[in-house]
């Protein structure tokens, strides 16, 4: 990973364009600077449009970013050091997604209802229910981040790998366990050509990272087990189709593995190495979230041109599957020496026209948090380009839900241990039986629930 990068922005850059959205508001006042800190992108477009996102704000406001661009693994680090020292920047992104969850229930957190309800008519629901969260000191929740995308988890497919084994992207059925399950014909058929190094599926069977938890969570609600968590924090392992969907969730990736349809080295996958093992076309296809796979390779209109980005498939008794949303947000947390300017700059962030912007020079990896953006603007759903109209469709115009530890930080401490993971690895290495890894599983997440009550008026 590189070091940390910084970039000390200044007034100067043109406005940006305003589209059709009308021109910003800034509040003006005595010019300030705050700090911030913000994750370096993914392509190098996105850090490009922050700047370009910086610049603007600085030449409106009159305030300045002192901004510091830096790489995923360094800025989670940084965070928790900065919070747990007590030293901190004005604003941060919530890197994990889940730290926005922790953070509120410790009250580390700078509460910016404020903020979000100056655009909260637009938000997508799903984006609101992302950033309210609780607040184990105050003893309620409330909104303690400012959201500005939504991602989900896609599945990303080789259309040359496919048509190679002799089938056609409409021959892949469209419920749950047939969709995997054709892909791993897919591979039998690749390797009777010879082609030995191929694998049908690129599942996270692994304990590393983030990708991982919702790769989980999100086959734990294919199989009906989205009630798992409800909006009052409480758990519910006790729901026999949770428990159902859980067990499912443990035994159909660990057999896809054990027969052979997912690369061994799926066990050590960190966050970018199911990215790499697509882009070598070692798997044909991957379920993993934004649009990183294809906008990596953007400038190789070949290879760009020859994924298919595909949402989720229907469950098994086929109704469709929500897709488990979360948002990047801009949180300011406590002991902030300028929450004023932090907060004028998330205002800035989150107007129509600015956020469309941003997200459109960043070449669109992460969709808005605001459905009228996208219908505003016909980019966003333009056919010419396949990835981005199918990936918007089902991120922000088709049905979602919020990760779980939204409604309990006990989720994101679950998925810190990685304890669902760990239950792969008893099936795999350990001999245990899914339902046993499940079991070990349920006592674990209860110990876990237990250290966090819910207790609102």
């Amino acid at each position: 990973m590189r070091v940390t990068r910084r970039s000390v922005l200044r007034a100067g850059a043109a406005l940006g364009s305003m589209g059709a959205f009308g021109a910003p508001y800034v509040a003006r006042a005595a010019a300030k600077t705050a700090t911030a800190w913000w994750v370096q992108g993914f392509a190098e477009e996105e850090d490009v449009a922050f700047k370009k996102l910086v610049a603007d704000y600085e030449k409106a406001s009159g305030n300045t970013i002192d901004a510091s661009i830096i790489p995923y693994a360094p800025m989670r680090q940084k965070i928790i050091a900065a919070v747990t020292s007590g030293e901190v920047p004005d604003l941060f992104q919530n890197t994990p997604f889940e730290t926005i969850s922790l953070f509120a229930w410790e009250d580390k957190l700078v509460d910016v209802t404020d903020v979000v309800e100056t655009q909260k008519e637009a938000y997508s629901a799903t984006a609101l229910l992302t950033v309210r969260c609780y607040n184990s000191v105050e003893k309620k929740r409330s909104f303690y981040g400012v959201p500005y995308t939504v991602d989900v988890f896609t599945n990303h497919i080789w259309r040359p790998l496919v048509e190679k084994a002799g089938y056609k992207i409409d021959d892949i059925p469209k419920n749950w366990d047939a969709f995997y399950d054709f892909f791993k014909g897919v591979q039998k058929k690749l390797r009777e050509q010879g082609l030995r190094n191929v694998y049908g599926l690129g599942f996270q069977v692994t304990t590393t990272g983030g990708d991982c938890n919702t790769f989980f969570d999100q086959f734990l609600i294919a199989y009906g087990g989205q009630n798992i968590v409800t909006k009052d924090g409480k758990l519910h392992l006790d729901d026999p189709a949770v428990r159902d969907a859980a067990i499912r969730a443990l035994t159909y990736p660990t057999n896809a593995f054990e027969e052979g349809f997912v690369p061994s080295s799926a066990l050590n996958w960190n966050d970018a190495d199911d990215n790499n093992a697509f882009h070598s076309k070692l798997i044909v296809m991957d379920l993993d979230g934004s649009l990183s796979t294809e906008v990596a390779i953007i400038k190789d209109r070949q290879d760009y041109d020859d994924i298919v980005t595909w949402g989720l498939a229907l469950s098994n008794d086929g109704r469709p599957v929500p897709s488990q949303a979360q948002s990047l947000c801009g949180l300011i947390p406590k002991g902030a020496k300028n929450i004023e300017v932090a907060k004028d700059f998330l205002k800035y962030l989150i107007q129509p026209n600015v956020c469309n912007d941003y997200l459109k020079t960043g070449l669109g990896r992460r969709v808005p948090a605001m459905p009228s953006i996208v219908k505003a603007d016909p980019w966003w759903l333009d056919p010419k380009d396949p990835h981005r109209v199918a990936y918007t469709t089902q991120a922000l115009l088709s049905p979602t839900l919020p990760n779980f530890w939204v409604f309990n930080p006990a989720y994101a401490h679950v998925q810190n241990e990685h304890v669902w993971q760990v239950g792969w690895l008893d099936v795999i290495n350990g001999g245990m039986s899914p339902q046993a890894a499940a079991e070990k599983a349920f006592k674990r997440i209860e110990e876990i629930f237990a250290k966090y009550p819910i207790a609102e008026s």
